[in-house]
């Protein structure tokens, strides 16, 4: 079973929010569309959902074109930021709605209920009102009502998102966990780097309603396609280099990458270079930032290059000082000059 998307295009009025996307969703595959605020991402999931009419292209699940097809029919569903749960009915009420809908006994739905909150971590919870229900409690609710009718197509719309850091962190790994268990193929929203990599088989970058790269997400992450997707994807400084023989050169020193040879820029993330006294590479701190679990520090280099470099918390280097650095490959992206 597979989802394809070709072509599609969106308007609001004259505005283009979508322009030309096109993307394949394979059988028990999560698939994340990342981009900014704005990017045009949660449109292209409700246009793929039916919930926005295309200006142009098509949706087809295994080959049949969806156009018209109505939202309720095509077998999708649905979690959004808020999980708009039904605040009328308890959390066994929400989860059983859909195969109720779809005329399941009495008993199979119970089942259902149960099974599924198994899943998600909430087993017991079959008569709590879901107004007493923590943020994160309640999307698990959200997912488990979307996952009851065995939808073909797993639709989540930023649903991290409403709840705080560190409750997020936990949530984006239980999440991974519940969707390869329920084997549904997925197609998630998200503007979070980290959720979009920690869920996603694949990935898609988007930006200005365009999709501007997409493939599995190691590739995307370390070989982004242009300085601009890059960026978007936490690089934070870019340096020209040159590759030959496995070895890349930059002003940085060199680094044993497999890459092609030839002309190449470097994209460091922050997590790219570290402090570390026995480091090759000379510089001074410019300035610095705590952060919950290592200083940031930003630390003129060769060559008058500024840079951003990681330390432990209970480092204390201050600027003006001078320090050594090592790089980490796992931090560094490879693009081509344009």
């Amino acid at each position: 079973m597979m989802l394809t998307v070709t072509d599609v295009t969106v308007h609001y009025g004259t505005f283009e929010a979508v322009s030309g996307a096109s993307l394949e969703i394979g059988d028990g595959e999560v698939f994340a569309l990342l981009g900014p605020s704005g990017s045009g991402k949660s449109t292209l999931l409700r246009g793929i959902a039916g919930l926005e009419p295309l200006t142009g292209g098509t949706v087809a699940w295994d080959g049949t074109d969806l156009a018209t097809t109505p939202v309720h029919r095509r077998g999708f569903g649905l979690v959004f930021q808020d999980g708009q749960l039904f605040p009328h009915r308890d959390v066994a009420g929400n989860v059983a709605f859909g195969p109720r809908m779809h005329g399941a006994s009495r008993e199979e739905r119970a089942a259902r209920v149960r099974e599924l909150l198994e899943l998600v971590g909430l087993a017991g919870y079959e008569r709590r009102r879901v107004t007493e229900l923590s943020g994160g409690q309640a999307q698990r609710v959200a997912l488990a009502r979307a996952l009851a009718p065995r939808p073909r197509l797993l639709l989540l719309d930023e649903p991290l998102s409403g709840v705080d850091a560190e409750l997020r962190e936990q949530l984006a790994v239980d999440l991974a966990g519940l969707l390869r268990a329920a084997g549904v193929s997925t197609l998630l929203v998200t503007h979070d780097q980290e959720e979009a990599f920690a869920l996603a088989d694949r990935v898609a970058v988007l930006d200005g309603g365009r999709i501007l790269q997409a493939g599995p997400v190691r590739e995307v992450w370390r070989r982004p396609a242009d300085d601009r997707v890059a960026r978007f994807l936490g690089v934070t400084t870019v340096v020209d280099a040159h590759a030959a023989d496995g070895v890349v050169t930059s002003p940085l020193g060199t680094l044993s990458m497999n890459v092609e040879d030839g002309p190449v820029r470097l994209g460091l993330r922050p997590g790219a270079l570290r402090l570390d006294a026995g480091g090759d590479i000379a510089g001074e701190v410019v300035s610095l930032a705590h952060r919950r679990d290592h200083l940031r520090l930003t630390v003129r280099v060769a060559e008058g290059l500024v840079v951003q470099a990681m330390a432990p918390v209970l480092a204390d280097p201050a600027p003006g000082d001078p320090v050594r650095l090592t790089a980490d490959p796992d931090g560094v992206a490879i693009t081509r000059p344009s």
